[in-house]
């Protein structure tokens, strides 16, 4: 689904000569005002010292070995210490030990989103108002809103909704549309896909102007492209990043206070939500970007892991002092590191603009790159050259073949650098799986293509055949080859055990239908698809993703266990608590 982070299009416009200058809050997106101190170091544990916390009482899963559970944890300076028999566990107890009585509520690693856009969610929330499903069920009632938004609108004003859904509310939008709800005000409604919006025209001509954009332009580099009619005309609608870019010259200043409190305010939902990892998949870094991140991260209630956009890899350099490769780039002291480099292979299926090798349901389209085989073997070249693992954005199998392709030429089977990742590998083959196995890639599915769009895929835009083995986690499972799952948030909503239910049930939501039975998993598979394995595709599987000894003290707290509730129901297990590295962050 996604395209990058939301700084990726309000950064300059440099092809296109547009003075975005507003746009620089970007570059402290993540600063918080206040102290700013180093966090939660973490430092050797001494047998003398007992522990600091030990949870008791409750159902505690690690995630690691043979045993289902264990009676009791203990935690000393942010790091686990000891887990197995309350006996056992209890001799670490002193004087000072908090004791924590779980009463029947289950325990497990730390929830783990391996692909979410962290500023993308906290600006675009703050920037754009929600016009999403199911707040307003069909297209008109989007249209409305975008009517009472633009006779709202101050003089020189612009209109932006976000998170449209063209599968769920009624198809793509048009020019005529928008231009039915004002010639005078410029609007954007931007699709939850991320990789496509629809203007007006009059937003066509102010963006066009102000960017230099000639009417006769075709695609631009990196995949960007306007929609036309049958008659050569614009149509409304904006395919990928370039072309998205020039239509933001609308967007109020930010400052930097409103700017880090939205960040932050997303990771607490994060939080409550039983995530203790949030890992931003592409970020376009200019400034003081990464700096700013490092200081949120001392006061995030969740983990900041990210990976860096292609066009970004310079600037990991500085931090490459902290170790670059199989494991992450972790600062010292700090909640705040970095993996792997970031290419956006193709679009979105809901748009008919993911490669494929076959066309599109009842259509002649399959989509398209947005590199061309030999552009794309040349920019993996360069991530290995520059020591990082490679991330591919993959929404089509004809992008997949492609990314592995380039990947085997480059990197081999199983290299050193770390695990290279394909970002959501929606649609396959299934020998495409068997390579990825051979090559030691792995796949991170974004489940709630299943949840939302199962039956969409399947009557509109695969036929059955591929629509059940879209995000194939069954195979998966049956060949040996790890994966994650991810919410692409904001692509979807923030929620990891929705993408848990889904992976064991393959039930969507909008119809109930069971989308691919064969692809179902057990809940200890999904399970691990959110922490075991998804601490490996972060580089970070030597300090969390499991419950053992000398591994830091990340913990989700449920109220029910979600291995004994009815598999449909898994979404309805509250969250209690939250713990990073010892401390309680929610709940």
């Amino acid at each position: 689904m996604c395209r990058g982070c939301l700084s990726n299009v309000l950064g300059p416009i440099d092809d296109f000569r547009v003075d975005l200058s507003r746009g620089e809050f970007i570059a402290g997106s993540a600063l918080v005002a206040g102290s700013l101190g180093a966090a939660l170091p973490r430092r050797a544990y001494a047998a003398a010292e007992g522990a600091d916390t030990i949870f008791r009482g409750g159902t505690i899963v690690p995630m690691a070995g043979t045993q289902r559970s264990v009676e009791a944890i203990a935690i000393a300076n942010g790091t686990i210490v000891a887990l197995g028999s309350e006996s056992d566990v209890t001799a670490h107890k002193t004087a000072t030990t908090r004791v924590i009585d779980l009463d029947g509520r289950t325990l497990l690693p730390g929830f783990i989103d391996v692909h979410q856009h962290t500023v993308t969610g906290a600006l675009v929330t703050a920037l754009f108002t929600d016009a999403g499903f199911p707040r307003y069920k069909t297209r008109q009632d989007v249209l409305n809103l975008a009517k009472e938004l633009a006779a709202k609108a101050p003089t020189g004003g612009w209109v932006y909704l976000m998170n449209y859904d063209n599968l769920l509310q009624g198809g793509d939008l048009s020019m005529a549309d928008l231009d039915a709800v004002s010639t005078s005000v410029p609007i954007m409604v931007y699709y939850i896909n991320m990789h496509t919006a629809t203007a007006n025209g009059i937003a066509f001509e102010k963006a066009f102007a102000k960017a230099n954009i000639p009417q006769d332009v075709q695609e631009l580099p990196g995949g960007g492209h306007f929609g036309r009619d049958a008659s050569g005309k614009f149509d409304g609608m904006i395919f990928e990043e370039p072309a998205l870019k020039p239509f933001l010259i609308g967007v109020p200043p930010i400052t930097p206070a409103l700017a880090g409190k939205a960040v932050l305010d997303w990771l607490k939902t994060n939080a409550a939500a039983g995530n203790t990892t949030v890992h931003e998949a592409g970020v376009l870094v200019f400034g003081d970007l990464l700096q700013n991140y490092e200081r949120i991260a001392s006061q995030s209630p969740c983990r900041a892991s990210i990976s860096l956009m292609y066009d970004s890899m310079a600037s990991g350099d500085a931090y490459k002092q902290h170790g670059v490769g199989a494991k992450a780039t972790q600062i010292p002291d700090s909640l705040f590191s970095l993996y792997a480099i970031k290419i956006v292979g193709d679009g979105s299926n809901q748009a008919m603009t993911a490669a494929q090798t076959v066309p599109y349901l009842n259509s002649t389209q399959k989509g398209s790159m947005n590199y061309d085989p030999a552009e794309l073997l040349k920019m993996v070249t360069a991530v290995k050259a520059n020591g990082w693992p490679v991330s591919i954005h993959c929404n089509g199998d004809a992008t997949l073949d492609s990314a592995l392709d380039a990947i085997e030429t480059v990197y081999g089977a199983n290299p050193p650098t770390g695990v290279n990742r394909i970002e959501h590998c929606t649609i396959t083959r299934p020998e495409q799986l068997v390579r990825m196995k051979k090559l030691g890639v792995q796949p991170s599915f974004l489940m709630n293509h299943v949840y939302f769009y199962g039956a969409a895929y399947r009557d509109q835009l695969f036929g059955t055949q591929r629509a059940y083995r879209m995000d194939p986690a069954g195979q998966c499972v049956e060949i040996g080859l790890p994966f994650t799952l991810h919410t692409d948030a904001p692509c979807s909503n923030i929620g990891t055990l929705q993408l848990v239910q889904t992976a064991v049930t393959r039930v969507c939501s909008i119809d109930d239908s069971v989308v691919g039975k064969d692809q179902a998993v057990s809940v200890e598979e999904a399970i691990k698809a959110v922490t075991v394995h998804a601490a490996g595709q972060i580089g970070m599987s030597d300090r969390i993703g499991t419950l053992e000894p000398g591994k830091e003290a990340d913990l989700t707290i449920l109220e029910s266990d979600p291995f004994k509730v009815d598999p449909g129901a898994i979404v309805n297990v509250k969250v209690s608590q939250t713990w990073v590295a010892g401390k309680q962050m929610s709940g």
